[in-house]
């Protein structure tokens, strides 16, 4: 298979989404989604196992994983409200589902095994992971190996290994253009998986399906919004390269962005503005709607947000509107998330209130305009991209430092860019606010992610904006940005299991384990 080149609009600004978690609700619902798409519609049982040492044993009825699942099944998209009652939607529709916890020696920390029995009695057993931000990969399809995404239109075949060798000549005469043309051959049975960047003609679909020497054809729509091409070549794909390529250009680094994501998703770069555009309009409206107040009974925190601005009114806080603006914005988005509201993984659900909350913040206190903060929103999502590169956005694999870690250095960049910074004072920025946050632990309390991800994200957004302001007065990083990700990644690698995202440290106190258990009488 091609290698994998981040987008900004698929590995870190989005998705769009409701729940808790993008790693666990996001990337679970695009993993039902696949599944919908291969099975038509037609699932009447579904068997879902997570792995004891893994995190999702511990955390899928309380970080979503279980409804996002189960709504991709069901056809249900992630912003629609009914994903919410997708369990009983499920069980209203004559659907079994059920969830195990086994040891069956998963390697990934977010694995999903899944056996799935269609309507016709057809059963097929699915494996895949979570690899951050609302980002998937099937692995593997009953015994074939596969690598599956959601970033192409793509046709499964299988074929008896008889008839392997007539079909393939057959699919490669109708399919000649295809992206990528794949092959997996076991003893008995032969896969094939074309991918292409546009859809399949419906005719030699159904040829497909109603030809007698194939078993079986599976047809997907992508999941994604940026799609994937085997041609795709980018100017830059670490910040290393992107100074270098900085030195004979006078873009700013929104512009960087622009032209990386238009060569990335093979559009114009004005369309890729105007993209982020229309995610701003979502990020204010988050701020916005958690403001008006919020409200859902399946959670730690309830309305806190409009305690900063009362709290300034009867002048009992340290006066300082920047950093009070940005505490009640994170919050708020934070409240909008926890409420199953729609917001925007930036780069993920559980840091998505650091970017938007500090730059609405900035923009209400300084009166940038939505260009402004459309320019900020673009640097901070090149950042995102080398971190995608180089690292991962999965607390489970690197704890919560490549989640609101990487949304300060995502957001340190922003900030230099709202202020005029340079390519390079926005990447030492990124640096810089990275720097700081090195070995900072994913320890969710009672199986939500609320507490300390509040605390963690306005932690993240302070950060950002004084590493913005080292950075624009000319303070020295030492690690480059680049180096700086490397090292977090390879820190995330060690830090113990119970540390990332299995509800150790704060989640095992004793009033961490009270509130579980109450939050659980409360599902119930």
């Amino acid at each position: 298979m091609e290698k994998n080149i981040p987008s900004i609009f698929n590995d870190v600004i989005g998705p769009v989404m409701r729940g808790p978690s993008s790693s666990h609700c996001a990337a679970s619902s695009r993993i039902g989604r696949i599944i919908h798409m291969a099975t038509k519609g037609t699932v009447k049982k579904a068997e879902f196992d997570f792995d004891i040492n893994g995190s999702l044993a511990a955390t899928y009825d309380g970080q979503g994983s279980d409804i996002g699942l189960v709504s991709g099944l069901l056809g249900i998209d992630l912003v629609d409200p009914d994903m919410v009652q997708a369990l009983d939607i499920a069980k209203k529709r004559g659907v079994d589902i059920s969830f195990n916890i086994l040891d069956y020696g998963a390697v990934h920390p977010n694995n999903y095994r899944m056996r799935i029995t269609s309507e016709d009695g057809e059963s097929h057993t699915w494996e895949a992971i979570s690899t951050g931000g609302g980002m998937m990969v099937f692995e593997r399809l009953d015994e074939f190996s596969i690598d599956i995404r959601g970033d192409y239109y793509e046709l499964i075949i299988i074929v008896p290994i008889d008839n392997s060798k007539e079909l393939e000549a057959y699919l490669k005469e109708h399919f000649p253009a295809c992206e990528v043309f794949y092959k997996d051959e076991k003893e008995k049975r032969v896969l094939f998986n074309i991918k292409d960047n546009k859809p399949f003609d419906e005719k030699e679909v159904l040829a497909l399906e109603g030809h007698e020497k194939i078993e079986k054809v599976m047809s997907l729509s992508p999941v994604l919004l940026t799609l994937s091409s085997t041609k795709i070549e980018v100017p830059f794909e670490t910040s290393e390269e992107l100074l270098k390529f900085a030195e004979d250009s006078d873009r700013e680094m929104w512009e960087m962005a622009t032209l990386y994501e238009s060569r990335r998703g093979n559009v114009s770069e004005e369309e890729v503005f105007e993209q982020m555009a229309e995610l701003v309009d979502i990020f204010e409206n988050s701020v916005k709607e958690g403001l008006a107040g919020t409200e859902y009974e399946d959670r730690i925190l309830h309305q806190q947000s409009h305690l900063i601005r009362e709290g300034m009114e009867r002048r009992a806080l340290i006066p300082n509107d920047l950093i009070n603006q940005v505490i009640q914005n994170i919050t708020a988005v934070m409240e909008v998330k926890s409420s199953m509201g729609v917001i925007i993984a930036a780069p993920t659900a559980g840091s998505c209130g650091v970017l938007p909350g500090t730059i609405t913040a900035l923009s209400e206190v300084y009166s940038f305009s939505q260009e402004d903060m459309v320019k900020a929103m673009l640097a901070a999502g090149l950042v995102g991209v080398f971190f995608a590169k180089l690292s991962t956005f999965a607390a489970e694999v690197a704890g919560c430092q490549v989640e609101c870690g990487a949304g300060s250095g995502m957001t340190a960049a922003a900030v230099a860019q709202l202020f005029g910074g340079s390519v390079e004072e926005c990447i030492n920025a990124a640096s810089i606010a990275l720097q700081g946050i090195t070995g900072l632990v994913c320890d969710t309390v009672a199986n939500r992610v609320e507490v300390p991800c509040l605390s963690k994200n306005i932690m993240a957004g302070a950060n950002a904006i004084f590493s913005a302001n080292m950075a624009l007065a000319g303070f020295d990083p030492v690690i480059p940005l680049d180096e700086t990700i490397e090292a977090i990644y390879d820190i995330g690698l060690k830090l113990p299991s119970e540390l990332r995202c299995t509800c150790g440290g704060l989640g095992k106190t004793k009033t961490a384990i009270q509130l579980r258990e109450r939050l659980e009488r409360i599902k119930k």
